[in-house]
């Protein structure tokens, strides 16, 4: 029996077709995954049962919740479903909890809003939610602000929150997109324990299919606001009948293989046959002979934190080098200290013992111009590593100023297109701002200044996490095409270890500011020796 009947949704804004006319349901005690790329009106889906959609939406259809029709409720009986029968956890948390109040209060705010709690009997349900979403001394976190948590203990408190009033649907939105593998198996098996524990029904939002494997019993694949496909989790990836379904698949980085390229959707769907076998290629690409001149060396890096007495040893004696043209993949967790080891290299931290050479020189004594064009940093958030108030091509054009490239700003304007037609982009693009542009799109544009100071090394920071796999699989084929182009060095810093498998040549685990295992990519993935390289391929989806 259903629980939630969608038919024939509608949803326009302005002249956008978000929804076209999709149906499907969710049965009682069943996960549905509900899984596409961005844009293809998931979120929109969410948002539409919950009758949280901007004024400006036009819907049409039906949402049949124990056969009434949400959208024909009127506002206070929405109000009273919200957060009691139904429950949503949003994708990011930081934007979902409140700055300004403990974490304890916000969660309390619904028992007291649909049940009725108040004082101690709040207190202790509150207690109780966080013992169950798996909060450590839970009692110490009520009184916590949301930045005082981790990334996986504020999920923990949006399940908290979203299980408050006991709903009878839980609507996950990409709950673990931007959370460590393992990190992320905590949170995915949670998940699944309440769900099936309360004999919840959920519908699940993701765009990554070995998620909604993992978790669901029923997939639904999005399209621009189109149904693709439907059905059991056997039968869509056992036998996916729609080349979408079979596109997105192939996309995704494998951990048994490196292909030269990775298929592309666009590609796959013009012509399935020949994308979707993709080409099982080698290791080392053309032009790598494993002899190159080494670029960068680390020794015995470390970096410490004080705060009043507390010190905090975030990077504890790493050492490694990087030649010519090759990729180090760093990968760890969280507070493992890649990102500090990252900006250490780049000289954006002082180290607090060891050295980095460039080049066989020690990098405190190459002058900080020379320094700053031979290394670049493309960091996690294009969004916020973009200035708003730039154009792209003020944004391009600036480091070429500054380091004195080209004769003019009309030689400095003409490199800046031959940039964004290296990564993709338009030259039209020049004359646009961050905001026209979708996130793949930001981050072509962050490569693109990267690049314009030629630079030999570029640092990678979590680049490509928080996309989609087709965009994701895009910028990874673009970055190798570069690589094999100006023989680039890169540092690729990533907690997806498919990912890194792609890119890599030698792999760096971190734990807890130090190194615990390197080696060649394909014989670190084949066979981990460190329990905990072990638990972090274990961990991901399969």
């Amino acid at each position: 029996m259903s629980l939630l009947a969608i038919d024939g949704l509608r949803v326009d804004f302005a002249d956008v077709q978000a929804l076209k006319g999709i149906s499907f349901d969710i049965p009682e005690h069943t996960t549905v995954a509900l899984v596409g790329e961005s844009g293809s009106g998931k979120s929109v889906t969410a948002l539409s049962i919950l009758g949280l959609l901007p004024p400006n939406a036009r819907v049409a259809g039906e949402i049949l919740y124990q056969r009434r029709n949400l959208l024909k409720a009127a506002p206070r009986e929405l109000r009273a479903l919200r957060g009691a029968s139904i429950s949503m956890i949003f994708q990011e948390p930081m934007s979902s909890l409140n700055p300004v109040f403990s974490v304890g209060f916000q969660v309390g705010e619904a028992l007291r809003m649909h049940l009725g709690f108040s004082g101690r009997k709040a207190r202790e349900r509150c207690i109780a939610l966080f013992e169950e979403a798996g909060l450590s001394d839970p009692a110490s976190k009520l009184d916590a602000y949301p930045f005082q948590l981790s990334g996986g203990e504020q999920q923990r408190v949006m399940i908290a929150m979203a299980l408050a009033c006991e709903p009878q649907l839980l609507i996950a939105d990409e709950p673990t997109s931007a959370l460590d593998v393992t990190v992320q198996k905590q949170i995915l098996e949670l998940i699944a324990a309440l769900q099936r524990r309360r004999r919840m029904s959920m519908l699940f939002i993701t765009h990554d299919l070995a998620l909604a494997r993992a978790v669901a019993e029923r997939v639904v694949v999005m399209r621009r606001g189109e149904i693709r496909e439907q059905g059991s989790v056997a039968q869509v990836f056992e036998a996916p009948r729609d080349a979408y379904t079979r596109a997105l698949l192939a996309c995704r980085p494998a951990l048994d293989r490196r292909p030269a390229r990775l298929p592309v959707i666009e590609d796959f769907l013009r012509n399935e046959a020949s994308a979707g076998r993709g080409d099982a290629g080698t290791a080392v690409r053309p032009g790598k002979q494993g002899g190159e001149s080494i670029i960068l060396e680390a020794r015995g890096l470390a970096k410490t934190f004080r705060s009043g007495r507390r010190e905090v040893r975030a990077v504890k004696g790493a050492s490694f080098r990087l030649a010519r043209g090759r990729t180090l993949g760093l990968v760890g967790e969280s507070g493992s200290g890649k990102t500090t080891l990252g900006l250490l290299v780049a000289r954006l931290h002082p180290a607090s013992a060891g050295s980095v050479l460039l080049k066989g020189e020690d990098a405190l004594r190459v002058p900080r111009k020379v320094f700053k064009r031979a290394i670049q940093v493309v960091f996690q958030n294009p969004y916020a590593s973009l200035n708003p108030r730039f154009s792209v091509g003020e944004t391009l054009a600036e480091p070429m100023r500054i380091h004195g490239i080209g004769a003019g700003k009309g030689e400095r304007r003409e490199r800046a297109a031959g940039l964004l037609a290296k990564v993709g982009l338009p030259a039209a693009a020049l004359f646009k701002y961050p905001h026209e542009f979708s996130g793949g799109q930001r981050q072509r544009i962050a490569i693109a200044r990267a690049l314009a100071l030629e630079p030999e090394l570029l640092i990678c920071d979590e680049a490509v996490s928080a996309l989609d796999v087709s965009v994701q699989a895009q910028l990874l084929n673009l970055l190798r095409d570069l690589q094999d182009e100006y023989a680039m060095s890169y540092l690729f810093i990533s907690h997806d270890l498919a990912v890194v498998r792609y890119m890599a040549d030698e792999v760096m685990v971190m734990k807890d500011g130090e190194v615990v295992e390197t080696g060649g990519a394909e014989a670190l993935y084949a066979d981990p020796r460190h329990p905990y390289t072990r638990a972090l391929l274990a961990a991901i989806p399969k």
